[in-house]
């Protein structure tokens, strides 16, 4: 026997609000229960685990042991630009010249994760 993942747990001060910048940058629904002041909240998402956040009373101090890596369906630098504009602040840039590498983002409580190369970007540098 195995055991099936559940769900991803990011623990915040604002599950509603964090979930729903996370919302936006999956393109995926809230659960239809959530709404503004509730303790816990999730993203929906329509394959994997559901991302789960739940209200904790401690803030963030330290880096993140478990992040979130993601591969946009636009390209990398595209996908940056527009979680900026959502409200994520950057990080580090471990994009490289060749076009390879990713960027460190955070979500708006501070929790670190990546952006990927797209499929295009990743086309365009395989030799």
């Amino acid at each position: 026997m195995v055991s099936v993942l559940q769900n991803v747990a990011i623990d915040c001060a604002d599950a509603y609000e964090l979930a729903l910048f996370w919302s936006r940058v999956m393109g995926h629904p809230l659960h239809p229960d959530d709404r503004p002041g509730v303790r816990e909240a999730q993203v929906m998402l329509p394959e994997g685990p559901v991302l789960y956040f739940n209200q904790v009373p401690e803030p963030k101090t330290v880096k993140n042991r478990l992040h979130l890596c993601l591969r946009p369906e636009t390209s990398r630098d595209e996908e940056v630009a527009r979680l900026l504009g959502l409200g994520a602040a950057f990080v580090a840039d471990h994009r490289l010249p060749d076009g390879t590498g990713w960027a460190v983002l955070a979500d708006p409580e501070g929790n670190e994760f990546c952006v990927l190369r797209g499929d295009a970007d990743r086309a365009a540098t395989t030799p």
